[in-house]
């Protein structure tokens, strides 16, 4: 009875290990559900908008602060957390909500519909105003808000890559983690999969500099200075232009490479 007692005491103590690990992963998880859900409603979640800078507050805190200042939280997040649960939708489900529309004109609405929402989301990080921008590191001084604004507008951006390689039926082959591997990676490079290679992962998608390249363009989005550019958002009017005008480029440069594939006439 004692060395069952033992065994028993033993289970338990494992189970509350597994159950603590579990735990310290929710603040991360709870991101990764937020994003997507707000990117499922089309960026328009007041509410949750609202809950996103608690959540990634406390992921932050979770990572600790070497992670947070060197970026690698922010790239980790994203790409273990977020990515993984940005809603795509097949061109069926596209076609059923955009009333039968199809080919060019299906992936104009969508561009449209995408610019919109990053617009919003950038007025309202421009709103913060002249954030000042200091050297690196710099995600220490981010505000929580700001963060949160660049990733929901990042997700948005990697949703319509995402269904325009549906519209243009170039869904990339492999498991839905592959496939959001790969518009993760179009995202960063700003090209169509064809002009990406794809893997299972992002870093075997961009090789060893992934997550660098993910974290420059996370900063860029977030109105960090980059190379030679300026901030990013510098007010709310200027912060939602920004973005629409990203976002049309974007998706510009995306079609430009998906375009090789014939399309069906729009019915």
């Amino acid at each position: 009875m004692p060395n069952n007692a033992r065994r028993a005491d033993s289970s338990r103590e494992s189970d509350d290990t597994r159950a603590g690990e579990e735990f310290a992963s929710t603040p991360h998880a709870d991101v990764g559900e937020l994003v997507g859900r707000i990117v499922d409603e089309g960026g328009n979640g007041s509410g949750l908008l609202t809950r996103l800078p608690r959540a990634l507050t406390r992921s932050a805190r979770a990572a600790g602060v070497k992670g947070v200042a060197g970026g690698r939280w922010l790239t980790d997040l994203f790409t273990d957390d977020i990515a993984p649960r940005i809603p795509v939708r097949d061109l069926e489900a596209l076609r059923q909500h955009h009333d039968g529309l199809d080919g060019e004109e299906l992936a104009d609405t969508l561009v449209r519909n995408a610019s919109v929402a990053t617009a919003a989301v950038g007025a309202a990080g421009g709103a913060l105003g002249a954030v000042q921008m200091a050297a690196p590191p710099l995600l220490l001084t981010a505000p929580a808000k700001l963060v949160a604004e660049a990733v929901v507008v990042a997700a948005i951006e990697v949703k319509l890559i995402g269904e325009l390689h549906e519209v243009y039926r170039e869904r990339p082959a492999g498991s839905g983690l592959q496939r959001g591997s790969g518009y993760l990676a179009a995202w960063v490079t700003k090209r169509g999969l064809e002009r990406v290679q794809t893997g299972t992962s992002l870093t075997a998608v961009l090789g060893a500099a992934a997550k660098a390249e993910l974290r420059n363009r996370l900063m860029r989005v977030m109105g960090r200075h980059l190379s030679t550019l300026g901030p990013y958002l510098t007010g709310a009017a200027a912060g939602g232009a920004l973005n629409r005008a990203a976002t049309v480029a974007l998706a510009r440069s995306v079609r430009a490479d998906l375009r090789g594939t014939a399309l069906p006439e729009s019915r």
